[in-house]
Order: structure tokens, then sequence, then C-alpha cells
């Protein structure tokens, strides 16, 4: 028996059931606008985590369904990206990043050898990395939105200084974008300071050494850096492309190359 594995027991229901309470209440109370997703997210958590704990298994007999899942990783990502930062119909596109970012990391970090070649060890690394590459799509995709939404004369003036429309919507919306960066920048400096990341206690209770923990871990930082670097740099040119963009009749919400054609005419 691990004894230093979570009981699941009547009491772990109970103390999940108060902590989704306590977070929905402190939304409302302090009008956050977002207590229906706090509690939609972990509903929804409870039933994608139930599932993956029924297949895993399944999932990790060949590598055939574990590429199967990686694909569905990726594509679920790619949604829960283009939600929020456009819509499903203008938004597919943050794809690309999801898939350029963490993708190919994660084959250079298995085909190096740094991570065992089985399936047991891609799958959740490959999880990692497809999540951290959403994060920062997500959330660059959003900042340079929104910076060209609300600089959308400084754009426009940088047109008439005779920019071309890439480059405008770079020089507003790039600086902001890069701030994607910041959560795992700030997590990477502060490990085994303030946080024990996941992998490093994932490997502590899998019987893992400490070494063996720490080494673990700092690959994994590391290669979060790479992914989201690469995330939120395809994401910028795709909005500076007018590649993704939001939908609406308001033209401060589309695509710099929209802009460009609303304004010469």
């Amino acid at each position: 028996m691990n004894h230093g594995a979570v009981s699941v027991r009547p009491v772990f229901a109970v103390v999940l059931a108060a902590l989704v309470l306590i977070a929905v209440t402190t939304v409302l109370a302090g009008r956050l606008n977002h207590a229906g997703g706090v509690a939609t997210a972990a509903l929804r958590a409870v039933g994608q985590l139930g599932a993956v704990a029924l297949l895993i298994t399944a999932v990790l007999r060949s590598w055939w369904a574990s590429a199967g899942f990686i694909t569905l990783m990726v594509l679920v990502a790619a949604a829960t990206s283009a939600r929020r930062i456009s819509s499903l119909r203008l938004g597919w596109p943050v794809l690309i990043p999801i898939a350029v970012g963490s993708l190919p990391i994660c084959a250079l970090v298995v085909t190096s050898g740094a991570v065992p070649l089985t399936q047991v060890a891609v799958v959740p690394i490959a999880g990692i990395l497809v999540g951290g590459a959403m994060t920062a799509a997500s959330l660059a995709g959003r900042r340079a939105l929104d910076e060209l939404r609300d600089r959308h004369g400084e754009y426009e003036a940088a047109l008439a200084l005779g920019l071309a429309p890439r480059d405008a919507a770079l020089e507003i919306c790039r600086p902001s974008a890069g701030q994607a960066l910041v959560p795992a920048l700030d997590q990477t400096r502060t490990v085994g300071l303030v946080t024990l990341p996941g992998a490093f206690v994932g490997v502590l209770l899998g019987g893992g050494t400490p070494v063996q923990a720490g080494a673990t871990q700092l690959l994994v930082l590391v290669a979060l850096l790479a992914v989201e670097a690469i995330a939120v740099a395809v994401t910028v040119e795709l909005v500076a492309n007018g590649l993704l963009s939001r939908p609406g009749p308001p033209h401060m919400t589309r695509s710099p190359r929209r802009l460009v054609t609303r304004s010469a005419g």
C-alpha cells in the first residue's frame, strides 16, 4: 500500500464538495462572474477524471491507443482555447500553436531518452505539455486581440506611418501577449521554494527517489518553457496575420487585415 497516496473514502467526497462550495461562494461574494464556471469545471473534472481512471489501463496497453489519446488531448485543448480566444468557428487556427508547441518538444524529450519510451511515461508528459501550450495560447490570444481592440487608434496610426499590417499589429499586441509566459516563468523560478509541482510529487508517490523526482520536474518545467514560448510566438503571428480573430460586427474586434480593409474603404 502506498501511504503517500490520497485515500478515496467518503470523507474525500465531502472535502471536494466543501472546496467547490468555498470557491463558488467566494466568487459570488466577490462578484467575479464565474460562479457557474467554477461549479461546472469541478463537475466536469470529476466526470472526466473518473472516465480516464477507467480507460487509462486500456489506453496504456498499446501505442495506437496512446497516440489516439494524445490526439484527443490536442483536439480538446484546441477547442477549449478557441472558445477562450474567439469562437469555435473563428478560433480553430489555435490548433496550430498548441500542436506545434507541444508535439515536437514531446518527441524531442522522448526520442532523446530523457523520458522512457513507454506509454506510462509518454502519455502523462504529453498531457502536461499540451496543457501548457493550451494555457499559453489562450492567454496570448486573448491579450493580443484585446490590445488590438483597445488600441485600435494606435494600430491605424502605425498603418498611416507606412507599417505593413502584420508589423503594425505586432507593435501593438506582441508585448502584452508575451505576458502569457509569466505563469510558467514564475513557476520555474520558485520551484522547490514555493511549490513542489505535480511531476515531482507524482514520482515520489510512485516510489521514485527524490533525485529522480527533481530531475523529472526539472525536465518538465524547462520543456514547458520551450512549449509555451513556441505557442505564444505562433499565436501572436496568427493574430497579426489575421488568421485568428473574433466574431461580431464592431470593427475593433476584427482581425488586422479586416481592419485595414475597412479603414481603406
